[in-house]
């Protein structure tokens, strides 16, 4: 056991090999789904804030947060600071850029054997620009705290497009800054009383679906080449494009995050892992105009040649409206491989589809060892989708043999109501899908629902218990058989132990 505070012993992070001692469990029936969407709020975590302080000279206090607090985290920090220290103003119009700039400026020099360093946002709204976080670091929000994007784009910086892409997602070329962002860090940590960030994305989504914009816009978070990663008990509202987009990372934790934007909002997927390992997503909420949860890794030939897979993911009770997307996409962009995911417990409602696997050819790489159990899903156009003929490509340069691996799939114990056509599953010719195994699924059509409940080419595979009865190519294995795999083998993110951090002011 590592206590990354030393002045906090109660607060450590434990390595993977120690046991579990703290998880959130949830669950939701399909009528508190409803009661919550109608308070479009979820209120996650009830611990009231306040810090221990580092004095600044010149700084002003916020004397509303003194006393105690306590939060859960995968690592405690020895020296706070507020906003406020740095001259933040948190009244909705005040420019604060400068002011999150030098706060976590000021707070990087207690990384590494310095204790770390908190930044707390008190109550209020506070505009910003983007900004980057450091190691050792964490950002936390009170639950009546809302960081604002600006919608004054000079305020965003144009910077590089990804090397695993090649280009922007919206342009070629360069792509706008995220709101906040880091590279190359160790243990951040973003997080809160359930605070608010919200991207204010109305304002892009107009430039965008106007053809106004140059560049690709940002997301709301974005970390690069990053490890120990934990997101927590937040809102985030809005996003101009994707929600969190952790790339080229590992060892990341996202639990207790509520996402909402307009269900057709372009682009705002909710949690986009990109070429990462050792991933745990967790008791989140999400209503998006895309993919509630979408694993990538690179596109094209860009991916290729990067070659940095997605894998040892684990999404569990997640919850997800998305009636134009998915609720887990796998790709369509996973050009460097994407391996062992696992999800179960997972609710979704007025989606396009449970599971969709999105590829083409010129992706190259693979998709394998896919586990999907325990979803309860209603009003959906399909249960599971398949693609390999996937439309987007970055430029004319992809490879033409670059065939993409698609096998090792297993569905098991899924209900779904009110659905439109069972699966649509579409491999790509003389490249079948292969390995598809799916058991005890059973799927009420809806009564305005298509003929053929299942479309099947291109693809291999077996079922048991499944209704409607599949296609020919996923013959029935009989009474006896067993269910579809699912691993029993514990990975390394799940022995991950948080306990509370505690502060006196």
């Amino acid at each position: 056991m590592l206590c990354i505070s030393p002045t906090v012993p109660t607060c450590c992070f434990l390595r993977p090999s120690s046991q579990m001692a703290w998880r959130r469990h949830s669950s939701i029936s399909l009528q508190t789904l409803a009661l919550w969407i109608s308070l479009m709020a979820v209120f996650i975590g009830t611990a009231e804030c306040a810090r221990r302080s580092i004095h600044l000279p010149g700084g002003s206090r916020d004397g509303g947060v003194m006393g105690a607090f306590q939060y859960a985290a995968t690592s405690c920090r020895a020296n706070t600071a507020s906003l406020k220290d740095f001259g933040g103003v948190g009244d909705g119009k005040t420019s604060n850029t400068k002011a999150f700039q030098a706060a976590v400026a000021h707070l990087a020099q207690f990384a590494g054997d310095g204790g770390g360093g908190m930044l707390y946002v008190p109550a209020g709204r506070w505009l910003t620009g983007p900004f980057n976080l450091t190691s050792s670091f964490t950002l936390f929000l009170h639950r009546d705290a809302v960081i604002l994007a600006t919608q004054d784009i000079s305020e965003w910086p144009v910077i590089d497009p990804l090397p695993s892409y090649g280009r922007g997602r919206d342009h070629a070329g360069g792509r706008y800054s995220s709101l906040i962002g880091g590279s190359n860090l160790t243990d951040v940590i973003i997080t809160g009383d359930n605070g608010t960030i919200d991207g204010q994305g109305a304002f892009w989504w107009q430039q965008f679906h106007g053809g106004k914009l140059k560049y690709t816009r940002g997301y709301l978070i974005e970390l690069l080449h990053s490890d120990q990663i934990f997101i927590s008990n937040l809102t985030l509202l809005n996003s101009p494009a994707w929600n969190v987009h952790p790339v080229y990372s590992s060892n990341i934790i996202i639990s207790g995050i509520t996402i909402l934007a307009p269900l057709h909002s372009p682009n705002t997927d909710g949690i986009n892992p990109d070429s990462c390992t050792h991933v745990r997503i967790e008791d989140c909420y999400i209503v998006s105009g895309d993919d509630c949860v979408a694993i990538k890794s690179g596109w094209d030939e860009y991916g290729i040649a990067f070659g940095m897979p997605s894998q040892h993911i684990i999404i569990r009770r997640l919850t997800c409206i998305s009636p134009t997307s998915a609720v887990i996409a796998l790709g369509s962009e996973m050009s460097g491989g994407i391996q062992d995911v696992r999800a179960e417990d997972i609710t979704a409602i007025d989606s396009e589809s449970g599971v969709r696997i999105k590829t083409a050819i010129g992706r190259g790489a693979y998709v394998k060892d896919i586990f999907v159990r325990g979803m309860n899903l209603n009003t959906m156009k399909w249960v599971f989708w398949m693609t390999g003929a996937y439309k987007s490509h970055p430029d004319n340069k992809y490879d033409p043999n670059a065939i993409p691996v698609v096998k090792g799939i297993s569905y098991s114990d899924v209900v779904a109501t009110d659905v439109t056509q069972a699966a649509r599953l579409e491999g790509i010719s003389n490249a079948p899908f292969t390995g598809i195994c799916i058991s005890n699924v059973t799927v009420h059509l809806a009564a305005k629902a298509k003929k053929q409940s299942w479309t099947c080419t291109d693809v291999e595979g077996v079922s048991s218990g499944v209704s409607p009865t599949p296609c020919a190519s996923l013959p029935d294995r009989g009474a006896g058989a067993e269910p579809c795999p699912f691993p029993t083998d514990r990975l390394p993110i799940d022995d991950v132990v948080f306990e509370e951090c505690s502060y006196m002011s």
